[in-house]
């Protein structure tokens, strides 16, 4: 993110939703992107226990519906940024990885390796909670070699992000890899 940024903290009066006794904190941040994007980051804090949370929110990016692909073949693609709306899917099909949709999900903003990291970090914890002699436990580390290499580029793999709602996109490094399908209204066929 860059230095352009400009932060309000606004004292609101309802009650922690973790602890019950503590004020909750906001503060709003507006961050000027170097590709001339702007985000917003809201931050809540309790002011008696550990409870934080943060949200961010695009405020100029507004896309179609649609399914959007990136082939990832190098580590200069790694960097292509994402935004992943509450109501987008995200999958590595040569993988088998995907984030579905869903009420309590997150907006998130990254960049390819910051993805691979979070399912690498998801597949690890499924992987330490396995029975020992799990048969899957040879899938499950052949898959963290993958992560391992898509980490360093030298996996290829493709992201997809099929979004309903349009609030999801990617910029991607090379354009060339890059593909959108809109998709259409169902109401109208």
């Amino acid at each position: 993110m860059s230095d352009k940024r400009n932060s309000e903290e606004v004292d609101f009066s309802f009650k922690c939703p973790s602890c019950d006794k503590g004020k909750i904190r906001v503060t709003k941040t507006t961050y000027d992107i170097p590709d001339g994007d702007k985000m917003l980051l809201i931050k809540f804090e309790c002011n008696s226990c550990e409870f934080s949370n943060n949200d961010v929110i695009p405020l100029t990016i507004n896309s179609a519906p649609g399914i959007m692909t990136l082939r990832v073949s190098n580590e200069k693609d790694l960097k292509s940024k994402v935004y992943r709306s509450p109501v987008g899917r995200l999958e590595i099909p040569e993988l088998e990885l995907f984030v579905e949709p869903g009420p309590n999900a997150d907006f998130y903003y990254t960049n390819i390796e910051g993805i691979l990291f979070r399912f690498e970090n998801a597949v690890s914890i499924y992987r330490k909670n396995l029975e020992e002699g799990d048969a899957q436990i040879g899938e499950i580390d052949m898959v963290l070699q993958d992560l391992h290499k898509a980490l360093e580029g030298d996996f290829e793999f493709t992201l997809i992000i099929t979004d309903s709602g349009g609030g999801s996109y990617i910029i991607p490094e090379d354009e060339s890899k890059y593909t959108f399908q809109k998709l259409e209204n169902e109401e109208s066929e």
